[in-house]
């Protein structure tokens, strides 16, 4: 039996592995800044994040995140009903929200110039 992998299916699935985990890394900074813009229930916010980036997302990815930046503090929700249908979960940014996001922001500029600078060193 031939155990031979052919190294450019490694290299392919190793880029998709390297672009998933990159993505979700930057998925927080992504989601605090379209809550600054407004206030979106979750799957509102699948679909706008994914109409803007390309970031593979579900529901899978997202809530756990939300819960896990309402538990921090950096947003809220509430509920509303709808005129029809279930009520919705609407996001929005807390104030400890607000005055992180420019610290954040700040921080990938900075991250995102460093390793492009990199990038550009031969």
């Amino acid at each position: 039996m031939n155990d031979v992998t052919d190294p450019a299916d490694v290299l392919r699935k190793r880029i998709s592995s390297w672009e998933s985990q990159a993505r979700k890394g930057v998925l927080e900074l992504v989601i605090l800044l379209h809550l600054s813009r407004k206030e979106m229930y979750g799957y509102e916010l699948i679909r706008t994040i994914k109409q803007g980036a390309e970031l593979n997302l579900s529901e899978g990815t997202i809530y756990p995140l939300l819960n896990r930046l309402q538990k921090v503090g950096l947003i809220d929700s509430r509920w509303a009903e709808m005129d029809s249908g279930k009520p919705r979960k609407y996001y929005h940014l807390t104030q400890l929200g607000t005055d992180y996001l420019p610290a954040l922001k700040e921080a990938w500029w900075e991250f995102s110039q460093s390793i492009g600078e990199m990038l550009e060193e031969r």
